[in-house]
């Protein structure tokens, strides 16, 4: 026991690193904070600091972390400006080359480097293999699409 009176340090790491793996699975940017505070009191056991000391400075750090950083890096992940860009959103209003005649049920187009399947909306004439075509929408894994200018 007197070993981990003065290894404690190794204790706020380990904590650290358990806090850490609970972040892995909830990704709410709440353990990763906790972790940050047990590291600085892992710090200021490694420095001398008393058990007491090393509490209040964990819990000091965490409520600074979790009111301070976590909203930063909140607002950074969640920010859908930032991944308009990405997935289907960002195919939305590209080109593509048709492979199949794209009706208004089944087709094939060549967009973004990838084999799609396509279709026309409704009411809409086909279009032939080889046409350049303007994306409208991604419907599910069906892009759908129109060799009409879009205004």
């Amino acid at each position: 026991m007197e070993w981990l009176w003065d290894n404690l340090w190794l204790v706020w790491v380990g904590l650290a690193f358990v806090l850490v793996a609970v972040e892995a699975a909830t990704v709410d940017f709440v353990f990763i904070m906790l972790g940050g505070g047990a590291l600085a009191a892992g710090l200021a056991a490694a420095l001398g600091a008393q058990p007491t000391a090393q509490v209040i400075i964990a819990v000091v750090v965490a409520i600074l972390l979790i009111g301070a950083v976590r909203p930063i890096i909140k607002r950074q992940f969640t920010d859908t400006e930032a991944s308009r860009d990405i997935g289907s959103a960002g195919l939305e209003g590209r080109t593509a080359r048709t492979l199949e005649t794209v009706t208004t049920t089944d087709g094939r187009v060549r967009l973004a480097g990838e084999t799609w399947s396509a279709r026309v909306p409704p009411g809409s004439a086909s279009i032939e293999p080889g046409e350049e075509v303007r994306v409208l929408t991604i419907d599910g894994a069906t892009a759908v699409v129109t060799n009409q200018p879009v205004t």
